[in-house]
């Protein structure tokens, strides 16, 4: 257990620091906006000024706090307050992650506490991953609408994630873990009845509890899930659109594209050269935290 002498004497790093290469930042009124490759194999004991998402696009990474360890993998997501102490370690191959960090005037300036979500938390929820993204694209467009269209985001993002912390506390429902575990297998093949028979749940049921747990249907829900996999893969750019597409469960190109632009606004394939243009720049860093 950590000594509450060890938590005081805890590292607290200045707004917009990260253990890594920085490829971009972006300074915008109340948020720092990093996309960085960790260089550290292991950071001891610290904590960050600000609250901050950290959404993993490549690589793997092992993080622990006080309470509770995550081992992230590709497309994960944490949000971590900040009196959040964690240390982090990373195995021996390339790990980039994208940071958003908002300060106390942001949340002032749009009504929220900024201790509304306390400590850390591995976010599921994949339509908040998918405006993440969406946050991600935006910020490679760095124009001057972009301020206003990246607070919508996190505002969004936020009212989500509150809500979501609300009913959890309210309503622990037993069978919702089982149940995104399962469907994280984008190949598969569902149905309420298959579902229902192997969470033991009526159908009826595990329908109208989805939809108020989630906000979204089951449907809409796998939909999030699968084009948000084929995003974190374009990222990765080591395979070709056809096997992203059958890797992700989808029948076919024309599936894939329409499924994928509803939600980006994008086609696959614009977000793959869009992605390709930003990273020209990588061997230029912009600073790098030692």
């Amino acid at each position: 257990m950590v000594s509450l002498i060890n938590i005081l004497s805890m590292q607290q790093l200045a707004k917009g620091t990260y253990f890594g290469s920085h490829y971009q930042t972006s300074v915008l009124d109340g948020l720092i906006i990093t996309d960085t490759q960790y260089t550290h194999k292991h950071v001891d004991w610290h904590r960050h000024q600000n609250p901050y998402f950290t959404y993993l696009l490549q690589g793997k990474l092992y993080e622990a706090n006080k309470k509770q360890e995550y081992y992230l993998s590709s497309g994960a997501l944490l949000f971590h307050n900040w009196q959040d102490n964690h240390y982090n370690t990373k195995p021996d191959e390339y790990t980039r992650g994208f940071h958003v960090e908002l300060s106390a005037n942001w949340f002032k300036k749009h009504g929220f506490l900024q201790d509304s979500l306390e400590g850390s938390h591995l976010v599921e929820n994949p339509k908040v991953k998918s405006l993440m993204n969406l946050v991600f694209m935006e910020s490679k467009i760095s124009d001057t609408h972009s301020q206003l269209s990246i607070d919508g985001l996190m505002l969004t993002v936020f009212n989500q994630l509150i809500l979501d912390s609300t009913k959890i506390k309210n309503k622990q429902i037993n069978w919702i873990e089982k149940l995104v575990e399962v469907v994280t297998d984008t190949r598969g093949n569902y149905s309420l009845t298959s579902l229902s028979d192997l969470l033991g749940v009526h159908p009826v049921h595990l329908s109208r509890e989805f939809h108020h747990y989630f906000g979204i249907t089951f449907g809409q829900y796998i939909r999030y899930v699968r084009v948000n996999k084929a995003f974190n893969l374009i990222l990765n750019s080591t395979m070709s659109m056809t096997d992203v597409c059958y890797e992700c469960g989808f029948y076919d190109q024309s599936h894939f594209i329409r499924d994928f632009k509803r939600i980006y606004k994008k086609t696959p394939g614009e977000v793959l050269v869009s992605h390709r243009h930003s990273c020209e720049g990588r061997n230029s860093f912009v600073n790098t935290i030692i």
